[in-house]
């Protein structure tokens, strides 16, 4: 099993849409989570609709809409999102339960390679089967408070760059463009 690029990615923003909602932060919107994992925007965003697809995560429209966790984060494992994502945990496919094909050895039963992967995939999916989105979530947030690192979506420094504050006008600038400065 290799983790592709968009497993990778789909993780990393999961585990950001996790820790958003730790923070007590509603929804993200792409632009902050791609900003904060350093992602490519329009990836990104074919990831989550993924993810919308298979109702993990949910959306919101509007100025202060974005993406949200659609479920509680214990109930998301992570074995099944890599399965969304990348296919099968299965190293070959004569060891696969889900996308299971007849391999070209004359004694399957026998065989084995076929033996010595079918370890591999148990080992491999009895680790990330038993880990959810609320357990990684969870000791990244604990390591990052260990070692004193920001914990990026804190509501006093990263809603304040989602809801831009807008400088109100006096009343004698009703109706005043401003010039350009000119710089």
């Amino acid at each position: 099993m290799k983790l592709s690029k968009k497993g990778e990615y789909t993780l990393r923003a999961l585990i950001d849409l996790g820790i958003a909602q730790s923070m007590g932060r509603d929804f993200i919107q792409v632009s902050e989570l791609a900003r904060q994992e350093e992602l490519p925007v329009k990836f990104l965003e074919q990831i989550l609709l993924d993810l919308r697809r298979a109702g993990i995560i949910t959306t919101k429209r509007g100025k202060y809409g974005g993406y949200a966790i659609a479920r509680p984060l214990g109930t998301i494992v992570v074995g099944d999102v890599i399965r969304l994502i990348d296919g099968p945990l299965a190293p070959i496919s004569c060891v696969s339960q889900s996308a299971y094909q007849r391999c070209t050895c004359p004694d399957e039963d026998h065989c084995g390679l076929r033996l010595l992967m079918m370890d591999v995939r148990n080992a491999v999916s009895n680790i990330l089967d038993r880990y959810s989105l609320e357990d990684i979530v969870g000791v990244t947030m604990k390591n990052m408070k260990r070692d004193g690192v920001p914990i990026p979506f804190h509501p006093t420094t990263s809603q304040a760059k989602a809801r831009p504050v807008r400088k109100r006008r006096s009343p004698g600038d009703e109706g005043k463009r401003g010039k350009p400065s000119g710089r």
